[in-house]
């Protein structure tokens, strides 16, 4: 009966066993050669390529193992049982099945040996890790370090930023030079104009423009939650300077051994938070008439010349033909945060003297009154309104200064007079930007303000104030991102005093201005400008003058 059963029962199991191979060798080899190829890369033991490499070689072979195993199953005998043990036998004493690349063998090893091989390599790639983590935070702090000095990214015209632990240092400035030729028109003086029309000498010379050179340092911080900076600002000239009342912006002393001056017009600090505002202890710009001539374009070319045949510092630009100087004074000003557009700003100034700028008539008598005593200061204001609509980008401001002099003396005055004037003084103006236009129009009014610098003029030899006003327009197009053409007119009227009659007095300064620009690079802007100046008194001397100049500005 026994043997009945094995009868029937062998031709089954030789069935499955030779079919057993077919139907699960292959798919449990190729998951277990995956998972191993998995984990030598993830140990490092095997690069991505080689990784990749193999395991397109194993399902290569793999695949055509499987297709070939029917066909040999169908071709091979019957295998008993003990021929089937015995296939097993010689096949696990091989190790590894015909299926693999033929010069691959894997040593699986003992299962504690892979266990600790694999723990090692998982060792080995943590303290990496670590290691590699625990240098990027040495990296990181030592980047951060106070001691570590790094340079911000340039911006053109910022200047260059560093920053040394809490501090920023700011290094900008700008250099400029330019030949002007000079031809005066003709005429007869005018006292206080500004044309070289009556001097009848044309004149060469090579000189600074409106700005002289410029080298501001500038260092920031935040201590306990306070923004605060300190600036100071040279600006040399290149002209040889000559010691007179304007000091370094005097007229120029064109002879040999001579040497440049030095403008120091900067010297503050500010103290303030977004939230509080900023205040200003120093000197600085002034408030009033700051914004008429940082817009002006003659900033960066020549405009009116002044003394050409002997060059101060600067030039005017449109300095008395347009508006007055607003000037570097010292102030404790206040500057409110910006409120949709609105921000308003505050000062009291030191005050400055009364000056008789139009100097004598043809006897010497002087032609204004003088002070030198102020028991009060300058006291200056501005509001502005910047705002956008339709793309035009418009900018309003409007400014007030008010200071009282105090003992005047003239020809006609004494100290012991005692006689005083509060000065007077308001301004409005506006600038529109609109893709490659900007515009830019400008009025001032004043009592006792005087024309051309604060206070020059402003009173008459008799102890009254002198009514003056002034405005200019300017016109600018970009007609590519480097090209640009600016045109420009000012007129400044001074007038008389009550009960005053001075025929050789300024009454009215102006010109007109056309100058090109083209930016050679970010730093470099070249510059071409015509520039035509008339004087008028108010008797019947006039005189003009023409002037041309080419030169270059380089900011930074």
């Amino acid at each position: 009966m026994a043997s009945r059963k094995r009868a029937l029962l062998l031709p089954v199991m030789a069935t499955s066993v030779a079919c057993a191979p077919f139907m699960t060798a292959p798919s449990a080899l190729a998951d277990d050669y995956s998972d191993l190829l998995d984990i030598l890369q993830l140990k490092g033991s095997l690069t991505k390529h080689e990784h990749d490499t193999l395991l397109a070689k194993h399902l290569s072979h793999t695949a055509a193992a499987s297709h070939a195993e029917p066909a040999r199953a169908a071709s091979r005998p019957v295998r008993t049982a003990s021929a089937t043990a015995a296939h097993h036998a010689a096949k696990g004493a091989h190790g590894v099945s015909s299926g693999y690349e033929d010069g691959i063998r894997f040593d699986p090893g003992a299962p504690d040996a892979a266990t600790s091989r694999a723990e090692l390599a998982a060792n080995r790639a943590e303290a990496s890790a670590r290691s590699a983590q625990e240098a990027m935070r040495s990296t990181n702090e030592a980047l951060n370090s106070n001691s570590i000095v790094r340079v911000a990214k340039y911006v053109p015209g910022k200047g260059l930023t560093f920053k040394a632990g809490p501090i920023d240092i700011n290094f900008s400035g700008f250099v400029n030079g330019f030949y002007t030729y000079n031809s005066p028109a003709g005429g007869r003086p005018v006292a206080g104009g500004v044309s070289t029309g009556s001097s009848g000498f044309d004149s060469s010379s090579v000189r600074n423009g409106l700005l002289p050179a410029g080298f501001i340092l500038k260092l920031s911080t935040t201590q306990s939650g306070i923004d605060m900076s300190a600036v100071l600002g040279m600006y040399p000239g290149v002209n040889n300077a000559k010691n007179g009342a304007f000091n370094a912006n005097t007229g120029g002393s064109p002879v040999g051994l001579g040497t440049a001056g030095i403008d120091l017009r900067q010297v503050y600090v500010t103290v303030g938070t977004k939230e509080v505002g900023t205040f200003k202890f120093g000197r600085d710009l002034a408030i009033f008439g700051s914004d008429a001539i940082l817009n002006d374009a003659t900033l960066l070319s020549v405009g009116s010349t002044g003394s050409n045949a002997a060059p101060a510092n600067t030039s005017l630009g449109r300095i008395g033909v347009g508006y007055v100087y607003a000037d570097w004074i010292p102030q404790i000003s206040y500057v409110s945060p910006k409120y949709h557009g609105l921000q308003g700003s505050v000062g009291v100034f030191q005050p400055l003297d009364e000056f008789n700028f139009a100097g004598g008539d043809a006897s010497g008598r002087a032609l204004s009154a003088s002070s030198t005593q102020h028991s009060s200061p300058m006291v200056q204001g501005k509001g502005t309104y910047d705002f956008t609509i339709g793309g035009v980008q418009t900018r309003i401001w409007a400014s007030f200064l008010v200071q009282h002099q105090q003992a005047l003396t003239s020809p006609d005055l004494d100290a012991g007079s005692r006689r005083g004037a509060m000065v007077e003084a308001g301004e409005i103006g506006t600038k529109i930007t609109y893709k490659g236009f900007q515009g830019v129009a400008y009025y001032y009014r004043g009592s006792g303000l005087g024309t051309t610098g604060l206070f020059f003029d402003g009173i008459a030899n008799n102890g009254r104030k002198r009514a003056s006003e002034g405005y200019y327009v300017q016109a600018m197009y970009n007609f590519t991102k480097k090209f640009k053409l600016v045109g420009s007119y000012g007129v400044s009227n001074l007038y008389q005093a009550p009960g005053e009659n001075s025929s050789l007095l300024v009454r009215r300064n102006q010109s007109e201005v056309g100058a090109a620009f083209y930016s050679l690079t970010d730093w470099l802007n070249l510059v071409a400008e015509y520039a035509h100046t008339e004087s008028a008194a108010h008797g019947p001397n006039k005189e003009s003058d023409n002037s041309a100049s080419g030169g270059v500005i380089l900011l930074f």
